[in-house]
């Protein structure tokens, strides 16, 4: 696989994961909704990652957002590294039974709204810049 051939998967899985997350906030799927937004972010990164750097096409096997994003090289600013860090706690709440019970009952429309919100600013953000090439 070329490197654009690799920023593409990446790119392209996100999209197809991206349209499961919008159908579980439709669907009020709130737990599971964050839970697929931050997988989004996270290939969105590793497409980041595979752009940006010139050596070798690793990708960390990591769901740690903001580790992902220094990896990719990016520049994130305290409040945008906050949200990173809030975004990866959605793959442990919503993956592990001890936490998911908690994380359920915290995930009402409001609180998946307001969340929904910031994932849909750091899609936005990262895909402005993804490269065509």
């Amino acid at each position: 696989m070329t490197k654009r051939e690799l920023v593409e998967y990446w790119a392209n899985g996100a999209d197809m994961d991206e349209h499961t997350f919008r159908n579980l906030l439709k669907s009020r799927d709130n737990h599971w909704a964050l839970f697929m937004g931050h997988i989004v972010v996270g290939k969105l990164l590793k497409a980041l990652i595979v752009q940006n750097n010139e050596e070798g096409f690793a990708v960390p096997r990591s769901h740690d957002l903001l580790l992902l994003a220094q990896k990719a090289q990016l520049e994130t600013e305290e409040n945008r590294a906050d949200v990173l860090d809030l975004i990866s706690t959605f793959n442990i709440n919503a993956r592990y039974p001890d936490y998911k019970r908690g994380f359920y009952q915290k995930c009402t429309n409001e609180y998946t709204k307001e969340r929904a919100t910031e994932i849909d600013e750091v899609i936005a953000w990262l895909k402005s810049l993804i490269r065509e090439q």
